[in-house]
């Protein structure tokens, strides 16, 4: 079996998909990180808030800017798949039933 073309959209939405849930998780790390910072940060006041607020962000706008780029990635790569597949031949499969 080979694999001659991958629908766009559908590409576009798991690659979308993964990368958001990549962001979240990234934004956890970023979070922890900031939580940490602001407990180390010396009394200040200032310092600790930014970072609190800079962790928090980051579980929200990660996730959001990872899904969106890799949406277009996802539909990048699919047009370019599509494409060379034309030409050179597709990806070849071995798929076995149940």
């Amino acid at each position: 079996m080979v694999l001659k073309s991958v629908g766009v959209l559908s590409m576009g939405k798991i690659m979308g998909t993964l990368s958001a849930i990549m962001g979240f998780l990234l934004g956890l790390v970023f979070a922890m990180l900031s939580v940490v910072g602001a407990g180390l940060a010396d009394g200040g006041g200032r310092g600790g808030v930014f970072a609190l607020v800079f962790g928090v962000g980051g579980i929200v706008i990660l996730p959001i800017f990872y899904g969106v780029m890799g949406f277009i990635q996802g539909i990048i790569v699919s047009v370019i798949y599509n494409f060379l597949a034309g030409i050179v031949g597709g990806v070849e499969l071995n798929l076995q039933g149940p």
